[in-house]
């Protein structure tokens, strides 16, 4: 029998992209800028567009300053994230 995650919650980790922006008070070609992604793809990312690239994803934390486990841990919204329950 196979056992399937619980899906990622892409809507979450998109308000996670808006709110670390917003917080940084940075516009989308602000991010453009210092992240070297293209502001469409951005917009896109944040409207729930695309669900983007790791490398991209990647990218955004390093700019963001954020680690990628504390950005991408978004996607586990309303489920447990894997490794955190007991054995």
């Amino acid at each position: 029998m196979t056992i399937l995650p619980p899906d990622p919650d892409f809507n979450a980790l998109r308000i996670e992209l808006a709110r670390l922006r917003g917080e940084r008070g940075w516009t989308f070609d602000e991010l453009a800028s210092r992240s070297g992604l293209a502001r469409r793809t951005l917009i896109d990312l944040e409207h729930g567009r695309t669900t983007g690239s790791l490398t991209t994803w990647h990218t955004l934390a390093h700019t963001l300053d954020v680690s990628l486990e504390n950005l991408m841990g978004s996607l586990c919204t309303g489920h447990t994230p894997p490794g955190t329950q007991g054995p």
